[in-house]
């Protein structure tokens, strides 16, 4: 576990509001984050509550529970507070009664659809997927359909659900469409695409020109283009799915207090700031999307029941490997 002792001065503690001063002690984050972002966040998150300590644990969300998982059966849960890639696994988790209930947060300008509507878990950024395609490809897709077109045969790439959260998010979003559905997977399945591996590979794939077109979580070809990669990233008509790195408090949490200031630090308009700033795309429709986003209001996200997404999880993952083999 990395910790990260990141308390300041007497003086600066002056600076900061009464709330601050009231929360303080140890915190436990176990997060999916980038190393370079969870310390980030960790940095913004201490400079405004001082006197809290935080200790956190950072690992692929797969990993992350499978350590949490552990823990929960040693009854020994370590962390307070959850920041994790996909409203799915929290679902899981609250239907077990792992996590604590906020309601007092204050989600009042969020899409009340990337909100659990309890206060169990809390989305902070809207990690889509879309199409991403390089800049030589002859046909430019608008629709996922056009990926089933002939100018595509031989020429997708897809993470595999098997390996990616964001991946099996999105499997479970388009088969769910009805313009989509399996159908969709089982004309890629015609056109060649042999799904695996997550979106640095697809991402590579693409940019490198070994495939023209694939599907990939949008902040990969958007932040390359703007460093000169041969990418473009499609919204496509039908809309796109998206993670959205909710954060929760456990129900055992040790620091019940810290862990809900880091929830509203999250949700903030300053910690959603901090989130435009890291180059993804803030879940706060009122803060401007990064360089490169289309306005938050022009995103079209596809219907998405996390609850059903997994529910039938298992189900969809059988329909997969017998599509694609596993």
């Amino acid at each position: 576990m990395n910790k990260f002792l990141l308390s300041a001065a007497f003086a600066a503690s002056l600076s900061t509001g009464a709330m601050a001063q009231d929360v303080s002690g140890k915190l436990v984050l176990y997060t999916s984050q980038p190393n370079a972002d969870a310390q980030q966040t960790v940095d913004a998150f201490t400079a405004k509550y001082p006197d809290v300590e935080v200790e956190w644990f950072r690992d692929g969300t797969t990993k992350v529970m499978a350590k949490l998982r552990a823990e929960f059966e040693a009854d020994a849960p370590q962390p307070d507070v959850l920041l994790i890639a996909d409203m799915v696994t929290m679902e899981g988790l609250e239907a077990e009664g792992r996590l604590m209930a906020y309601p007092e947060a204050d989600v009042s300008a969020y899409d009340p659809a990337i909100m659990d509507d309890e206060g169990h878990y809390f989305s902070t950024k809207l990690i889509t997927t879309g199409i991403v395609y390089n800049t030589v490809a002859d046909m430019v897709p608008t629709s996922y359909n056009d990926l089933l077109k002939p100018e595509a045969e031989g020429n997708v790439a897809m993470p595999s659900p098997l390996t990616s959260g964001a991946a099996t998010i999105h499997m479970a979003a388009l088969t769910a469409h009805p313009d989509l559905g399996w159908d969709l997977y089982e004309g890629l399945a015609n056109q060649g695409a042999n799904p695996q591996g997550g979106n640095g590979g697809v991402y590579k794939a693409v940019a490198g020109g070994e495939q023209l077109y694939g599907f990939v979580v949008d902040f990969l070809p958007i932040r390359e283009k703007v460093n000169g990669a041969p990418v473009e990233f499609v919204f496509p008509e039908e809309g796109v799915s998206a993670v959205t790195e909710p954060a929760a408090v456990l129900s055992t949490a040790q620091n019940p207090d810290a862990a809900k200031a880091f929830i509203d630090f999250l949700i903030s308009e300053e910690g959603q700031q901090l989130a435009a700033d890291m180059g993804y795309l803030p879940a706060h429709p009122g803060v401007p999307a990064p360089e490169g986003f289309p306005a938050r209001d022009e995103i079209k996200l596809i219907e998405f029941s996390p609850a059903k997404a997994l529910a039938d999880d298992q189900q969809n993952k059988e329909r997969f490997i017998e599509i694609f083999g596993g």
